[in-house]
């Protein structure tokens, strides 16, 4: 009897993630990416008393560049996504390279500060976008057991990166002046469009080439010795150029996926992440400030950015290789609320820190805390939407934590000017972050767990809802429509094979009245894979 195409009777099975192999050079790539995105808008800011000078402006009039930056990485998460869904992700990261490159470069030509602007806010910070929503997208394609590991390799680009490219730009400064400083930092930008180049996609024709290759197999070791074994052989290829020709095209693909707003773990997710960007950055943009009014020397106070920045350094891939554990992994999401809970108690506890001493250890304990949540972000948003669907997901959460960073740095630097008390601040940051972390918490557990449905079979190459594909709503149809065709064999030769086969024939039959119309013969593989479209489910669950 033949055997159903792979492309006909089933859904197509994703590339395997290799978990290693070329995705190592991948994730460096990642490491550099999101070192560069994270770091340069605040490492820039070593150049704005040299611009304060040139431009006669005041310090929040340069400080805008560095708001610019952030914004245009975060507001513009959609953007990216609708021309990582069009073009791919490697383009996307050659052009966002050259961007964010000449945004440096023509800002080193500048004369006011509104081209400062848009030479070195706008248009590097849409370069810097570019290139870090598609290499966290590649990163997930390559990683699957080990993406909680990976995740906290690549975020700790973000510390590492600060902690270089701040004194960097101090040399540069100091004997290039600030022009060159920043034309020497374009140049070194353009090592984006090297990590946009490692970003080789999966190759998705493998599965099926080799599925060609055992059809051919097959019907050469089922059909008599000789010229019928040939001429079943094209038959075979015939029959399926004909079906394929019949076959309806298949939709294109979505631009920008707006169907994960029905799965509640994202809206959770999405929820809980806004509350926590508004007070997440408020203690480490004061506490510098905090320091000196306190009394603690300048050189002593800008010393404690780099303590958090040190431990922030080894906390992100420890808790990338805690996460990676088999009895914790499937529970990710409670660890990222209790890293969200640790910060936010770390802020409230440390509110009344008075000497420079009490500084220190909260600088050690928010770099843990801190450490942990970036690690944990967007791992945990993979194991909710799954990498078909990062994509779009990441654009539309990096959007709504634009709003949020806009929010909530501005409104605690007004609070702190009217109230004169630091105080009050960290308690109020402290806050908003543990009250995301409650609600993430109790939500996953009251939303999801108590409607959480069966779990899909352990060889899924996807650990928390990411087994569906792109392409699975249009070929869920052309299976139903297929498997009611198909209850007679796919190709016969001669009389001798039909006589032979009558009473196998017969007994598949009767197995095919009581099996829902699999296939027989290929109930082993069909029982992996699925025969029945609608026993599909997506997982809301973490």
């Amino acid at each position: 009897m033949g055997r159903p195409d792979p492309e006909e009777g089933r859904l197509p099975a994703p590339v395997k993630p290799p978990d290693g192999g070329w995705g190592w050079i991948v994730l460096l790539g990642c490491f550099v990416i999101t070192g560069f995105s994270y770091a340069f808008p605040k490492a820039v800011s070593v150049y704005f008393k040299e611009l304060m000078k040139d431009f006669h402006v005041g310090y929040s009039d340069t400080a805008w560049i560095s708001s610019i930056m952030l914004a245009m990485l975060y507001g513009t998460g959609p953007v990216c996504s609708i021309m990582v869904n069009q073009f791919g992700c490697r383009p996307v990261m050659l052009i966002g390279g050259l961007l964010a490159s000449a945004g440096m470069i023509l800002a080193s030509f500048t004369t006011n500060i509104i081209e400062l602007y848009l030479t070195a806010g706008v248009l590097t910070g849409l370069g810097m976008a570019l290139n870090f929503q598609p290499s966290l997208i590649m990163l997930g394609t390559y990683f699957d057991k080990r993406r909680p590991l990976a995740n906290g390799l690549a975020a700790a680009g973000s510390p590492v990166f600060l902690s270089s490219l701040s004194p960097l730009g101090q040399v540069l400064l100091e004997k290039f002046g600030w022009r060159g400083g920043f034309l020497i930092m374009g140049g070194l930008l353009l090592n984006c469009c090297t990590c946009g180049a490692v970003m080789r996609p999966l190759d998705m024709g493998m599965k099926r080439k080799m599925g060609k290759a055992q059809d051919k197999y097959e019907a050469k070791e089922m059909l008599p010795i000789g010229g019928k074994s040939e001429e079943g052989i094209s038959n075979t290829d015939g029959t399926k150029k004909g079906k394929k020709a019949k076959k309806k095209p298949k939709k294109g693909k979505k631009l920008l996926d707006f169907s994960i707003f029905s799965n509640r773990g994202f809206i959770i997710y999405t929820i809980s992440k806004f509350i926590l960007v508004l007070g997440l950055f408020v203690p480490p943009i004061l506490l510098v400030n905090y320091a000196k009014d306190t009394g603690v020397p300048d050189t002593e106070a800008a010393f404690l950015l780099s303590i958090i920045g040190f431990i922030d350094i080894f906390a992100r891939p420890a808790c990338g290789m805690v996460a990676g554990l088999k009895w914790v992994r499937p529970h990710v999401a409670y660890l990222f609320s209790f890293s969200m809970l640790f910060n936010g108690l770390t802020d409230i506890c440390s509110a009344r820190a008075s000497n420079y001493t009490g500084l220190v250890i909260f600088c050690v304990f928010f770099g843990i805390s801190y450490g942990m949540v970036g690690a944990l972000q967007f791992e945990v948003l993979m194991a909710i939407v799954g990498s078909q669907k990062f994509s779009s997901a990441i654009g539309l959460v990096l959007l709504i934590e634009a709003f949020a960073v806009l929010i909530g740095p501005p409104s605690a630097g007004r609070l702190v000017d009217a109230l004169k008390n630091y105080e009050v601040i960290f308690y109020l940051a402290g806050s908003e972050v543990v009250l995301s972390a409650l609600f993430l918490g109790v939500a996953s557990y009251c939303c999801l767990n108590r409607g959480k449905k069966e779990p899909l079979p352990e060889n899924n190459p996807s650990a928390g809802g990411g087994s569906d594909t792109e392409e699975a709503e249009s070929d869920v149809q052309e299976a139903e429509e297929h498997s009611s065709d198909n209850h007679q064999p796919a190709h016969r030769t001669d009389n001798a094979v039909v006589v032979a086969n009558e009473d196998a024939n017969h007994v598949a039959e009767e197995q095919r009245g009581e099996g829902g119309g699999c296939p027989a013969g290929d109930g082993e593989v069909l029982a992996r894979d699925g025969c029945n479209a609608d026993q599909m489910v997506e997982k809301d669950s973490f």
